[in-house]
């Protein structure tokens, strides 16, 4: 057996699960001095469910509380701050269908608060205007804007919001739609570019030690601390001694709280998202957005743009992005919440292909609802697909962080990306592990900051070769 023996000076945090919180914590946790062991049972590290905006606001769901739209607000602008190569700048597009129940006002009311809410944290530090100045975070189109602006031809490199919305307009349905339109600065987050930065940078810092390949499958407690008993791919077996342990499993969070005997409620959903190509497109598109009730027919409808006319599709039906079946909870016996075992196969064997162009041709079918022309878009492969944990009860909940057990367990159960780097403060902060005087995100990762945006494309590309995805996908998108 392997033993790796922890720095009796300096604390050692082991952190189990590689994804954007286990990723985030451990990134965070090196930059500022510590030791870190993170172990990932994948390959490459952040490589779950899939992320393609920032939640910035959470203007994308009116189901929830404001509290926690303004949460994800700030969240989101730590996270461009912390991860800067990683956006798509460019706006989205929310539109409220005439057939759906909801209402274009009721985005307003909830908008207008969020904006109070970023010209506030503007104000406090010019370094969280990364959505673009406050003044301008939403705009709204009415009927007779989007025809002039659909008369119009898009610039080469569009700037203003104006441009941004010339597409939208010259291929939306407009009979279908209710008015205004609102356009808002949400931005695009590439997980592949994540998953590049937070690479990079670990790979790269002599006191975070990264083991991809690795399973801990034995938790032991002592009084010093913890032992994981670690097993990798090739049937290696090795132990790991660590002063603190971070749990930040994703939707299998459970597993490990079941080998620390430290029980949690909580629920999973597994989810997907289509790629696809629509051929015909020759403009930039905003992401665009038309809101529909939640596990209907009629569910909200997500077109994420990339380069070379590549779009991720989200419909918010059990036939395209959600599944019969796919929402699942703990129970008295285990912590970890068990998915049907046709879902768990997806997770750990992929797709059949059949499934996958039925899906994507669904989620085409019901974009094309709203944007007719969208009909004659194709499959591009793979879905984006995963299991989101949710921990306690709250189906809406959308904003969580971290919990603790004891004085040296912590489970980081971050719901959306970008509570990751809360999450990992808040660890710091209950352990004492150091003081945030007067510190800038960004003079506490350096290495992090001096990362270039052409060698994290470069990276990002190559991980979404060697998963299978077009490339399209890790490229920078936006102005």
């Amino acid at each position: 057996m392997l033993v790796e023996n922890k720095n009796l000076e300096i604390p050692t945090i082991a952190v189990i699960g590689g994804g954007i919180a286990g990723a985030t914590c451990a990134l965070h946790l090196a930059e500022i001095g510590l030791n870190v062991v993170l172990l990932e049972k994948s390959p490459s590290l952040v490589s779950g469910p899939p992320i393609c905006h920032l939640h910035a606001g959470g203007n994308l769901y009116r189901d929830i509380a404001i509290s926690q739209c303004v949460d994800l607000l700030k969240q989101s602008i730590d996270s461009v701050r912390l991860y800067p190569h990683t956006i798509n700048r460019r706006p989205t597009i929310i539109a409220v269908p005439k057939a759906d129940s909801g209402s274009p006002e009721q985005l307003i009311e909830r908008l207008d608060i969020i904006q109070s809410c970023y010209q506030s944290l503007v104000d406090a530090d010019e370094k969280n205007q990364v959505l673009g100045p406050p003044s301008e975070y939403y705009k709204l189109y009415n009927r007779d804007d989007l025809e002039q602006l659909s008369k119009h031809q898009q610039e080469s490199e569009p700037v203003s919001t104006d441009e941004w919305v010339i597409p939208f307009a010259k291929a939306t349905d407009m009979d279908s739609l209710q008015f205004p339109v609102v356009v808002v600065q949400e931005y695009g987050w590439s997980v592949f570019r994540i998953a590049a930065s937070a690479t990079l940078a670990l790979e790269s810092m002599e006191n975070c030690k990264l083991h991809t390949k690795t399973q801990v499958i034995g938790l032991h407690k002592s009084v010093s601390g913890w032992q994981l008993e670690c097993l990798q791919s090739g049937g290696e077996k090795f132990d790991i001694s660590a002063d603190y342990l971070v749990n930040a499993c994703g939707y299998e969070t459970g597993i490990i709280d079941d080998l620390a005997h430290t029980p949690r409620q909580r629920m999973v959903e597994f989810k997907a998202a289509y790629v696809t190509r629509w051929d015909e497109c020759n403009e930039f598109w905003p992401e665009v957005v038309f809101h529909g009730p939640r596990g209907t027919p009629s569910g909200m409808a997500q077109l994420t743009p990339y380069a070379n006319g590549v779009f991720q599709i989200h419909g918010m039906t059990k036939e395209i992005t959600l599944f019969d079946d796919g929402f699942v909870s703990s129970d008295e016996q285990t912590s970890q919440p068990k998915l049907p075992q046709k879902l768990e196969r997806k997770i750990k064997a992929g797709w059949d292909a059949s499934v996958m162009i039925e899906r994507t041709h669904r989620s085409i079918e019901h974009m094309a609802k709203f944007i007719p022309s969208y009909k004659t878009a194709h499959e591009l492969g793979n879905p984006l697909f995963g299991a989101q944990q949710i921990p306690g009860t709250d189906k809406t909940l959308r904003a969580a962080d971290v919990t603790f057990e004891g004085n040296d367990y912590a489970r980081v159960e971050v719901i959306k990306g970008s509570s990751a780097l809360e999450a990992a403060v808040k660890v710091v902060t209950k352990w004492q592990l150091f003081e945030y005087a007067n510190t800038s995100i960004e003079s506490m990762h350096p290495v992090s900051m001096s990362l270039t945006a052409c060698e994290v494309e470069r990276k990002a590309e190559d991980l979404a070769r060697l998963r299978n995805y077009p490339p399209e996908l890790a490229k920078v998108y936006g102005f």
